[in-house]
């Protein structure tokens, strides 16, 4: 790979801007070629690089610029074209937040579904009613039939907002459980919902209930349970809504189923 494309490539997945000196520490070593490295040198052709993909930039072509901004490069979209690109950032959907009993029982249906509201239950040990309306709601999740059991439990499975949520191509390109709570470990926690202590009461609540649901609803073990709803102790759902109705009733019903930049200027 040219040093141009390495520079730009670190400069365009850069959430701030990436200062000289940091830059010349990320390709030293692909510069100097295996030999002793030479810093004035390779400081040398870091800027010569970043001044041709400047200049590569400044065409009428592209909408896009490279600018030093405190110290730094980053991307940033051209004046000219804020309207359009303003006009665009209005039509976003805003991000999803999701609380972490939320993200669980999105888990487990991504991983096991079709699944019903009693088998998610069994899995993160806690009754997950309350939280498939918000999943509803987000359109994260949908409904894909009923079960062919007694009560005839509904079924659940993700959607394709979903996938377009997660950067997934199908559900085939889900990583490995272990991956996936590396990731919620790494990268989600900064988005998660806190929860508060009238959560935790109703923690303990919605735990007692699940604990006596789940002897009811005869779902066995047979389910492998992830670790992200075993290798704890389990939280509650904070997302509990009063006009779900799913709310009530689980055991019995079973309900359960790039990168444009903003402008720097």
């Amino acid at each position: 790979m040219s040093l141009k494309a390495q520079l730009e490539a670190i400069i365009y997945a850069a959430e701030t801007p990436v200062t000289l000196d940091n830059m010349i520490h990320l390709v030293k070593d692909s510069v100097a070629n295996g030999g002793p490295p030479n810093d004035a040198a390779i400081k040398s052709q870091v800027r010569v690089a970043l001044e041709e993909l400047s200049n590569d930039y400044a065409g009428a072509s592209h909408g896009i610029e490279i600018r030093q901004v405190a110290s730094g490069y980053r991307m940033s979209t051209k004046p000219e074209h804020h309207d359009v690109v303003r006009a665009f950032a209005k039509s976003l959907k805003p991000p999803i937040r999701l609380s972490m009993p939320a993200l669980e029982t999105l888990a487990v249906i991504a991983y096991k579904q079709p699944v019903t509201v009693p088998e998610i239950s069994e899995i993160r040990g806690v009754d997950s009613s309350g939280v498939i309306a918000t999943l509803l709601d987000r359109k994260l999740i949908t409904t894909a039939g009923r079960k062919a059991v007694i009560g005839r439990p509904i079924l659940y499975k993700s959607t394709k907002e979903f996938l377009l949520r997660f950067g997934l191509k199908d559900v085939s390109e889900l990583p490995s459980m272990e991956e996936f709570e590396k990731l919620v470990a790494e990268s989600f926690q900064s988005d998660l919902l806190p929860v508060t202590d009238g959560d935790a009461g109703d923690d303990d609540m919605t735990e007692s209930k699940s604990k006596g649901s789940a002897k009811n609803d005869g779902v066995g073990g047979q389910h492998g349970k992830p670790s992200s709803g075993s290798a704890r102790q389990p939280m509650g759902d904070d997302d509990t809504s009063p006009d779900d109705p799913t709310s009530t009733g689980a055991g019995d019903d079973g309900v359960g189923g790039q990168h444009g930049k903003p402008s720097g200027s």
